[in-house]
């Protein structure tokens, strides 16, 4: 057995370093069609591949190929790359790892010693036809590998990481990024944004392009315009210094051919209640068009002024060409967290579908000004609903129903960009998690079809006035944690935990490390430290609320956001009616649909006879040649799914060890063709988390 083991393992890594040996693709070899070298498959963010080995007429025969566990626990959103047979991806703490794509043996693991505890989403990777590096996000940190050994290349920044806390104009220490979207590479630069935290303070959220060979910055883009830049009128004159956020943290897209990056970015910090920000706020919830080579903005679109609703563009745009009256246009399709999709001429930004914007009502909250209109996409029509009303109610039991509707009589509900008000609930439908999500979408280009997945429940939220204005471990509490984890401390589980009771189940030291380093969507707090740290702590577990008067404290608002609150009924499911999570096809040359299907199922309602609910799904689709659309993203019932592209029907459906939060990646090696997808769940309770990469293929095509 020994030498048998030894063998195996000698095998393993001879067949790795030779595969290792023969890489020399750029990121531009994902239209080989052999591999899947770029994050979303291509720079262009398509999600498609021209593999049809795998196709309708035998899908159905898939079977699992390999799998690789990493044996943590933690969840997984990440969407391999494959270069050459070598498939690279993270474990849930961010390790990097490398393995032989067609057997799923490890080739070299990458441990950084950092814990990684923010998601990790993807990786970059870059050759000059010699050297070959995977750039890789870490927490705060950039890495470049080198690709063969998993080693950090020591000429690159300082022994091989580069710090994004560093170069953003404010002190390093003192800001919390982490870059949870992979960089974009564009010739010999990286190109990244970062997720930041949504309360003050907040670091701004610059675009910034690096050096792949040394980690040396080339260039910067200030989303909140420095003075002479274009926009510093639609911010308070000082608000570069002090304001956050307005960041990328979704990821982005290249035309390779013309050099324009595509950025999407969210809101600027904090997200509800923008006093201290009064004005349009540009290039906050943007869609800016740069220059690749320099930074420099060809044209931009703000989707929301002002934004007090967190309704964040929150994926990367996809890049694709339709035809109009007899003309062919490239273009680039935007999603939105409210359901709508934009689409513009990507050359200029002109619409290539109307855009009509609306008066909204002004705020009732003293020091807010909301913008007086906002842009609607009169086409298509959005693919998640826009207004909760009575008769869009659970009707799934009687009593959920009537508790429904005497809840929801107590809501303010009127539709998109109403303003939150003070002591009163408001419907945000779609909720804060969309509409689309950061899995992104795909696109088919021999049809111009987009493929987008939705969120379609609601949730509710208001704001409360900071009554206290004291330095205490309370206040401390309000104006950074009940954002999430509501006045109550009651969180909205299991995205934002219950922080009740929470002494008895983690000590001091461990509190303060998740506070300072962040954990699954919680980012980092690391200006935290000290006395307020001492006091957050001890509020938390005991409820003592400690004065530090004389003391610095964090940036105070007049008003706070009270939690986020999912419109969920008493027995755990959304109180709307279904569909709770949908599937849709949309035609971009006409702007209409094709198709719309329900997209996931709650295992404990198909076993009362209640199917095709839809549920929350986190995680995009790709699209084949061989007429196929693979998913995951389902949130509870662990599904795999392959449909027919053309009429949505089922294909071929699968049970993943956890649900497959992520974006799936098609590959071939030696004419076979492969799917993987990361199974890590942590979404539903029942069925906790890890990390295991599940590969599929036709038996025929194996060994």
């Amino acid at each position: 057995m020994r030498i048998s083991f030894v063998k195996l393992v000698i095998g393993v890594i001879i067949a790795c370093t030779f595969a290792l040996a023969q890489s020399d693709h750029s990121p531009s070899a994902a239209s080989s069609n052999a591999d899947w070298s770029v994050y979303g498959g291509n720079l262009e963010s398509t999600h498609y591949s021209t593999l049809s080995q795998i196709n309708r007429s035998n899908v159905s025969q898939l079977t699992v190929a390999w799998t690789y566990d990493s044996g943590e626990s933690g969840g997984l959103q990440t969407s391999p790359i494959i270069v050459d047979g070598i498939l690279y991806a993270y474990t849930p703490t961010q390790k990097v790892i490398a393995l032989d794509a067609d057997t799923g043996k490890l080739c070299w693991k990458f441990d950084s010693g950092i814990n990684g505890t923010q998601p990790a989403r993807g990786l970059a990777y870059w050759t000059d036809g010699k050297d070959r590096r995977i750039i890789a996000g870490i927490m705060n940190y950039v890495y470049a590998l080198d690709a063969a050994t998993g080693h950090p290349v020591a000429s690159f920044g300082h022994n091989g990481r580069i710090d994004l806390r560093e170069g953003l104009g404010r002190a390093p220490e003192k800001q919390s990024i982490a870059l949870t979207s992979p960089p974009i590479v564009y010739k010999d630069l990286f190109i990244v944004g970062g997720r930041e935290p949504e309360t003050l303070p907040a670091p701004p959220g610059d675009i910034r392009a690096y050096d792949v060979r040394t980690g040396k910055m080339r260039w910067i883009f200030h989303t909140i315009p420095h003075p002479g830049e274009l926009g510093h009128d639609t911010w308070p004159k000082d608000a570069w210094k002090t304001s956050g956020a307005a960041n990328n943290w979704a990821g982005m897209s290249i035309d390779p051919y013309r050099g324009i990056v595509y950025v999407p970015t969210g809101s600027a910090a904090f997200d509800f209640y923008g006093a201290d920000r009064v004005g349009d706020d540009l290039f906050a919830n943007c869609l800016i068009a740069l220059n690749a080579e320099t930074g420099e903005r060809v044209w931009h679109f703000q989707g929301v002024k002002h934004d007090i609703w967190d309704r964040d563009f929150p994926s990367p745009p996809v890049l694709m060409t339709v035809h109009r009256d007899g003309k062919t246009i490239d273009a680039v399709a935007q999603p939105t967290k409210q359901g709508f999709v934009y689409l513009f001429d990507r050359t200029n930004g002109k619409p290539l579908f109307p855009i009509e914007y609306h008066d909204y009502p002004a705020s009732n909250v003293p020091g807010e000004v909301a913008a007086k209109t906002q842009p609607l996409p009169l086409k298509p029509v959005p693919f998640a609903r826009q207004r909760l009303t009575e008769d869009l109610l659970t009707n799934r039991t009687p009593e959920a129903h009537k508790w429904a509707l005497q809840q929801f009589r107590n809501f303010r509900s009127d539709g998109q960009f109403v303003p939150l008000s003070v002591g009163k609930d408001t419907v945000f439908f779609p909720g804060f998690d969309g509409g689309a999500e950061w899995g992104g979408s795909a696109v088919d280009p021999s049809t111009g079809i987009l493929y987008v997945n939705a969120n379609d429940i609601a949730w509710t939220a208001s704001l409360a006035e900071n009554t206290e204005h004291d330095i205490t471990g309370k206040t401390i509490y309000q104006n950074q944690c009940s954002v999430c984890h509501r006045d109550s401390r009651a969180g909205s589980p299991p995205d934002l935990p219950s922080l009740i009771d929470i002494g008895r189940r983690m000590s001091a030291a461990d509190i303060a490390h998740v506070i300072n380093t962040g954990k699954g969507r919680m980012p980092a707090f690391n200006q935290i430290q000290g006395d307020q740290l001492s006091a957050l702590i001890a509020y938390l577990t005991s409820g003592e609320n400690k004065d530090l008067a004389g003391k610095d404290g964090a940036v105070e608002m007049k008003y706070r956001f009270t939690g986020y609150h999912r419109f969920y009924d008493p027995d755990g499911y959304p109180a709307v009616a279904p569909p709770w999570g949908t599937l849709n096809a949309i035609d971009m040359n006409t702007g209409e649909y094709v198709w719309k299907i329900p997209l996931g199922e709650y295992p404990d309602l198909v076993a009362k006879g209640i199917k095709n609910t839809g549920t929350e799904n986190y995680g995009g689709p790709i699209v084949t040649a061989g007429g196929l659309l693979f998913i995951g993203a389902t949130n509870f019932d662990r599904k795999f799914r392959a449909f027919d592209k053309s009429t949505g029907k089922l294909l071929w459906e699968t049970t993943l060890p956890f649900s497959a939060n992520a974006t799936p990646a098609t590959y071939e090696i030696n004419g076979r063709q492969y799917i993987v997808i990361a199974a890590g769940g942590g979404k539903d309770p029942k069925f906790g988390s890890g990390g295991i990469y599940v590969s599929f293929t036709l038996p025929a095509a194996r060994k």
